[in-house]
C-alpha cells in the first residue's frame, strides 16, 4: 500500500471513530441536565466557524461574491443547522448506538433525492438498497425501547437523526456542483458562519438560563471533544481521504460509526443489542452497501 493510500485510510478511520464517539460523548454531556441540547449545537457551529475561520487566514484567499454567499447560506441551514442541531437533540433521546446506526442511511437519502429533484436514473441494485435499508430503518425506529438508561424516547430520537440524515442529502443533492467550486474550509467557515448566526439567535434564551458556573471540567471536555475532534478535526480528515481513495472506500468507512458508538455506549451501560436490532443492522448496512457499490462503480479510478 502506498504512503498516500495509508494516508487516506488513516484519515477516514480517523474521521469515523471520531464520529462514533461523538454520540456517547453527547449523551455524557448532556447527562447531567446543566448543558442543554440547544446549547451543545451551538458550540459546535460557533467553534467550528471560529476554527475554521482561523485556518482560513493561513489558506489562499477565495473570493466569494454575494449571489454564491447566499447559497452558502442556504446550504448551511440545510448541511450544518438542521443537520448538526437534529442529530444532537436526537441523540439526547436515544442510545448512541441506535443513532449511529441510522446516520449510516444518509447514502441512500442521497441516492433517492437525485432520483426525485434531479431526475437520476436509478437502478434494480439501488432500488433494492433504499428498500433494505428503509425497513431496517423502519425496524429499528419500530422496535425502540428503552434499551438504555439514558433513552428517553429513542422511537423520537431515531426519527430526529434520521431528519437530521435527509436535510444533510438535501445539501447534498441541491448543493452539489456549486460546492466544488471553492475548497473545504472555504465552504466550511461560511457555513458554519451561517449556521452560527441563526441558532444562536433563536436559542438566546438557553444562553441566558444556563448555569454556567455549574458546567463541570468532564462537560467542558465534552463540548471541546464535540467542537474540536467530531467537527473540524473530522472534517479535514474526510478531506485528505476523499483526495486519495475511491469513492467506494471512503463510503465503507461510515460502518465504523455505528460500531464504535454501539461498543462504546454498552460499556458505558448505554445501549444494549437485541435481536430486532441485530436484523434493523444487517438490513441497514446490506442496503447502504449496495447503494454505495452501486453507486461509485462507475466513478471509481484507482
Amino acid at each position: 500500500m502506498s504512503d498516500i493510500k495509508l494516508k487516506g485510510h488513516l484519515a477516514m478511520l480517523g474521521a469515523n471513530v471520531m464520529w462514533g464517539l461523538m454520540a456517547p460523548v453527547v449523551k455524557l454531556t448532556l447527562l447531567s441536565g446543566i448543558v442543554a441540547p440547544l446549547l451543545l449545537v451551538d458550540f459546535r457551529m460557533v467553534g467550528a466557524a471560529i476554527l475554521f475561520w482561523l485556518t482560513s487566514l493561513f489558506m489562499p484567499r477565495e473570493h466569494v461574491p454575494l449571489p454564491d454567499l447566499l447559497r452558502l447560506f442556504g446550504a448551511g441551514m440545510l448541511g450544518v443547522c438542521f443537520n448538526q442541531g437534529c442529530y444532537i437533540i436526537g441523540v439526547s433521546l436515544t442510545t448512541p448506538g441506535e443513532a449511529s446506526l441510522v446516520t449510516t442511511t444518509m447514502p441512500m437519502w442521497v441516492m433517492l433525492l437525485a432520483w426525485i429533484i434531479l431526475r437520476e436514473p436509478i437502478s434494480l441494485k439501488k432500488a433494492g438498497g433504499i428498500v433494505l435499508g428503509a425497513a431496517g430503518a423502519l425496524i429499528l425506529v419500530l422496535g425502540s425501547d428503552a434499551g438504555g438508561q439514558t433513552a428517553s424516547n429513542p422511537a423520537l430520537g431515531d426519527l430526529i437523526v434520521l431528519a437530521a440524515q435527509f436535510s444533510y442529502a438535501l445539501y447534498l443533492t441541491l448543493y452539489r456542483n456549486f460546492i466544488r467550486r471553492y475548497s473545504l474550509v472555504t465552504i466550511m467557515k461560511w457555513m458554519f458562519l451561517s449556521a452560527a448566526l441563526v441558532s444562536t439567535s433563536a436559542t438566546f434564551p438557553v444562553w441566558t438560563s444556563t448555569s454556567w458556573q455549574s458546567i463541570s471540567g468532564p462537560e467542558w471536555a465534552g463540548i471541546a471533544a464535540v467542537v474540536i475532534g467530531a467537527t473540524y478535526i473530522a472534517y479535514i480528515c474526510v478531506m485528505i481521504g476523499q483526495k486519495n481513495l475511491r469513492p467506494t472506500i471512503v463510503g465503507m468507512y461510515n460502518y465504523v460509526q455505528p460500531i464504535v458508538a454501539t461498543l462504546v455506549g454498552i460499556s458505558l451501560g448505554m445501549d444494549r443489542i437485541t435481536l430486532l436490532k441485530v436484523v434493523a443492522i444487517v438490513l441497514i448496512f446490506s442496503g447502504v452497501w449496495l447503494v454505495t457499490v452501486s453507486k461509485s462503480l462507475s466513478s471509481d479510478k484507482q
